[in-house]
């Protein structure tokens, strides 16, 4: 309980005054909450003794409804500040974790699985908000509404019926701290039940149309069901324990009204206290149901809040396994690749194997090769994407390690393999690269990209909606679509990571010669099977097992006898490179 409570002292230490002003209104609520018994007992005692006068009762009504009127006003007032911080702590911690998941690198996201992330980002922070709100409600109103009415059965009731009323107490905090710690270690579990549940479904739903086209839908709904059956074990096995909170709870406080009654009696026998005192002690031993009930409740929400907010904490604790410590200023486009080696964190084997070459800023670069020859790594090492290998980097005279990748990648203009588009529209799609872009640039992206004819025939243009993921759009269609997005950056380094795979040679020809065109000065790199979109390189590299095997101009590496030359007449023969 109070290691979460340390966890979130930061945001405790800059509300300070605000949870000041609360524990303060929530005092003052619990003082006034024991006022209306004790005009009870009042009442009974003067009707008994024949006191009772009509003035009297109108008194003693006024005092009950002014009383009534401002523990509503107090109780709404602390009410709605500490559920609003609770709310706010939950925003703040979103944002850091979305903060995160925009600023890792990838290696994080192999590490961590997709839907273990958005269980975090969800289910966690529910418990985190419940344990933040009505956490500290239960901690703060339970045990100062507590002590207030016991202090107030003590002293002006009778010590000795107060005493002997809440003995069960102690046995009922000592079971429901173990109760506590078995909670913490069970929700911990099923929260990453859900998040491998989680991960599942985005699997499943991603990849449905294989699912279908192999008919596997029985047995991949056997396997989900396997999941969430693991799931739901773990689930109730943390409601099994949440369930004896309350019938423990009744238990003690059945045995503390048999004690007040019992106990009770005899005190008013021996004229001790009156009747109307044991009538106000037993409205305020029922008052300390909530309390006491609240107890429970407080480990239980306490515990799932604490496991939660370490499993989010483990997150925003990660450090990125990428420098971002450089200096800004990326001037030109040199690039010097010395003795370069890297291995993928989870690889077993080489990526790039001593990699040399050197590209001078407005220059082409072609980089062909086998399937896993290393091609995109070598273009993630420009992106600062993965720690550094072996070997130096140099852009602009200076190594990758001193450059800020955030002003290093504003100079790139990258189109992945993935084509990745966001649920809006084309226009929409296309100005994420430049939200600042005029319309004219928009039309020069769009030119350029060869996407002009197709959005003549979307039936809304521009303003047509891509669906999730682009899966409106044909993969020729999602490919012109992401290398406009990249153009209208005009960037000073253009990397095509396989980006014209799913266009004709036609639109290729016209693809690339718009960029010959219009880049000028430029660097432009290409990754690509098709060795007709580089033959105008400046310079070709063949990487094959992560090394360079050839490297030239297209005439020198086809008059060579390598894998280039024989691509290069597959191709000529009317073949398609690989």
């Amino acid at each position: 309980m109070f290691d979460f409570l340390k966890k979130l002292k930061w945001y405790f230490g800059e509300h300070k005054w605000k949870y000041t002003t609360i524990v303060i209104v929530l005092l003052v609520a619990n003082i006034l909450e024991i006022i209306p018994p004790q005009l009870i007992g009042w009442t009974i005692d003067f009707i008994a003794g024949g006191e009772m006068t009509e003035r009297l009762m109108w008194q003693l009504i006024g005092v009950f409804i002014v009383v009534t009127i401002l523990t509503y006003t107090a109780t709404y007032l602390w009410s709605y500040l500490l559920f609003d911080g609770a709310v706010k702590i939950e925003s703040i911690i979103r944002m850091k974790l979305m903060r995160k998941f925009l600023l890792m690198s990838p290696s994080f996201y192999e590490r961590n699985r997709t839907g273990d992330l958005m269980a975090k980002a969800t289910n966690d922070l529910k418990s985190v908000n419940q344990a933040a709100g009505m956490g500290l409600l239960t901690l703060v109103d339970a045990t100062t509404f507590m002590l207030t009415i016991i202090l107030v059965m003590g002293f002006t009731i009778s010590w000795q019926l107060t005493l002997f009323a809440l003995l069960p107490l102690p046995i009922l905090a000592i079971v429901e701290q173990r109760l506590g710690k078995r909670i913490n270690a069970a929700h911990t579990e099923s929260q990453e039940a859900f998040g491998s549940m989680n991960d599942s479904v985005l699997e499943i739903v991603e990849g449905v149309k294989l699912t279908r086209s192999y008919v596997q839908e029985a047995a991949e709904n056997r396997r989900f069901r396997g999941m969430t059956d693991d799931y739901l074990e773990k689930f109730m096995k943390v409601e099994r324990l949440d369930a004896l909170f309350q019938p423990l709870t009744i238990i003690v406080t059945t045995f503390s009204f048999m004690v007040a009654f019992g106990y009770g009696a005899v005190l008013a026998n021996r004229g001790l206290i009156s009747v109307g005192d044991i009538v106000a002690f037993n409205v305020y031993l029922n008052m300390l149901i909530w309390p006491m009930f609240a107890v429970g409740m407080l480990f239980n929400v306490m515990q799932r809040g604490n496991a939660s907010l370490t499993r989010i904490n483990s997150i925003l604790d990660t450090e990125d396994d990428v420098d971002d410590e450089g200096m800004d200023g990326v001037q030109e486009s040199d690039m010097d690749f010395d003795h370069v080696s890297f291995q993928y964190p989870l690889s077993a084997r080489t990526n790039l194997d001593d990699v040399s070459l050197t590209l001078r800023s407005g220059q082409t670069l072609g980089i062909v090769g086998k399937t896993g020859s290393g091609k995109s790594t070598l273009i993630k090492q420009l992106l600062k994407f993965y720690p550094e290998g072996q070997g130096r980097l140099v852009i602009d005279g200076r190594p990758i390690s001193e450059l800020d990748r955030g002003t290093l990648r504003e100079k790139v203009g990258y189109v992945s393999q993935e084509n990745i588009l966001f649920s809006r529209t084309v226009r929409e799609n296309i100005l994420f690269g430049n939200p600042g872009a005029t319309e004219a640039q928009l039309e020069d992206a769009i030119h350029l990209s060869a996407l002009d004819q197709d959005l003549k025939r979307m039936p809304e243009g521009l303003e047509t909606m891509v669906g999730e993921k682009g899966i409106a759009l044909s993969g020729g269609q999602k490919q012109r679509i992401s290398i406009a997005r990249s153009l209208i950056r005009n960037p000073d380094i253009l990397i095509l990571d396989d980006a014209l795979s799913a266009v004709d040679a036609k639109t290729e020809k016209r693809i690339i010669d718009g960029i010959r065109t219009n880049r000028t000065g430029k660097t432009t790199i290409i990754v690509t099977h098709r060795l007709s979109a580089i033959q105008h390189a400046d310079l070709i590299v063949v990487l094959d097992d992560g090394r360079i095997i050839e490297m030239g101009t297209h005439d020198e590496l086809s008059a060579s006898d390598g894998w280039y030359s024989r691509q290069n007449d597959y191709y000529l023969k009317g073949g398609a490179s690989t």
